[in-house]
């Protein structure tokens, strides 16, 4: 592919996952091709059809945090980690719940969510999944977290977040303190 041609995916990738992960079904390609700054046939000359279009959003969304939390896998802190690993999952958690609930072509399971989305998106959760509890156990290992916190209970309560914030308007400030009671509740206790 030609380096415009990647720019110009990429473009289009970001701003699908802004107006569907805004507005679900109800999001418009042309939208998306306003925000991209590129023509409509150019959307669908590397998506034809809106379905392909969100999938592929929700794809990139579960590839940037799976990149994100490979990289935190490495960081010298593992508490500076999962704290930042938890915080831009749950922040970014309303987006995936909302370009999740609007595909239609489902054949597989968000181990997030336990929604159903299609195979590809399906896969690259479950990647999205081993990368966190690479972090979490690591984060355990240094007493970051509590030692019997599994990655189903961080998942619950990511999700929990997620779900609230994706069905309802939330203040940022109220999320962010959200955020911090959950990861003071998963902290290992100081003695």
């Amino acid at each position: 592919m030609r380096q415009d041609a990647k720019r110009n995916r990429e473009l289009i990738l970001a701003a699908a996952e802004a107006v569907f992960g805004a507005h679900g079904a109800g999001g418009s390609t042309e939208e998306v091709a306003r925000r991209a700054g590129v023509g409509i046939a150019t959307v669908f000359r590397h998506f034809p059809t809106k379905e392909a279009l969100v999938e592929a959003a929700l794809l990139r969304h579960f590839d940037h945090l799976a990149a994100r939390a490979a990289d935190l896998a490495d960081d010298p802190d593992p508490t500076t980690a999962w704290r930042a690993l938890i915080r831009a999952m749950i922040e970014t958690g309303a987006t995936k719940v909302t370009l999740a609930a609007a595909l239609t072509n489902t054949t597989g399971t968000d181990t997030d969510t336990g929604t159903s989305i299609p195979a590809s998106a399906a896969a690259a959760s479950d990647r999205l999944k081993t990368a966190v509890d690479g972090v979490l156990r690591r984060a355990r290992q240094h007493g970051a977290v509590r030692a019997e916190v599994t990655i189903e209970e961080v998942y619950l309560l990511i999700r929990a977040l997620a779900q609230a914030a994706a069905t309802m308007p939330t203040d940022p400030d109220t999320l962010d303190r959200a955020i911090d009671v959950v990861l003071t509740g998963l902290a290992r206790p100081v003695s």
